[in-house]
């Protein structure tokens, strides 16, 4: 089955992730200024298509840099202005970013693969149906979350020859805004 097959509409929601999906991740390290943070080549332009076709769009990311104390909530609403704003100027939207700045050695709900981030989206739009959704990420606790949430989801390889629960796979996220042209 091919994306196209969903017949996806402005009822579908759009869920993804950020690092390694919207921006280049850094090696062993996090991105903490306007500096270190490089869209991926495309993003962009899936952006503004993605904003034509899906009724809501949300960044879920998982940012623990926060409480290992390597930068704080406002550097990261620094970088998520900055983000929203590219993405304005260029045509596209995005409703909301969630962030978990839980370690990853804490237990919880909230950080990915948990659906804290997602329960909080239905909550402040009821609209959502998972059902009618898909999250687009770069790693397995990405497509757990969506799996949780009984959602559509979409791995991106990025040149990696991987295994994965996955619906579809594909190369980055330009790649899967040509999937539904």
């Amino acid at each position: 089955m091919n994306l196209k097959e969903l017949f996806i509409d402005r009822s579908w929601t759009l869920f993804l992730d950020r690092d390694g999906v919207i921006n280049h991740q850094l090696p062993n390290d996090y991105v903490k200024r306007i500096e270190e943070f490089k869209l991926i080549d495309g993003v962009l332009d899936a952006l503004v298509h993605f904003a034509g076709i899906f009724g809501r769009i949300f960044i879920v990311t998982n940012q623990q840099g926060i409480n290992r104390g390597i930068m704080t909530e406002q550097e990261l609403t620094v970088l998520h202005d900055y983000l929203l704003d590219l993405v304005k100027t260029a045509g596209g939207r995005i409703d909301r970013i969630y962030f978990a700045p839980q370690l990853a050695t804490e237990s919880g709900y909230y950080r990915k693969p948990g659906v804290g981030m997602g329960l909080h989206a239905k909550k402040e739009f009821p609209e959502i149906e998972f059902s009618r959704s898909i999250i687009v990420g770069d790693s397995e606790t990405d497509i757990e979350f969506g799996i949780k949430l009984g959602m559509k989801t979409v791995m991106l390889t990025k040149g990696r020859n991987i295994s994965s629960k996955a619906d579809y796979k594909f190369e980055n996220l330009y790649e899967v805004s040509k999937a539904l042209k």
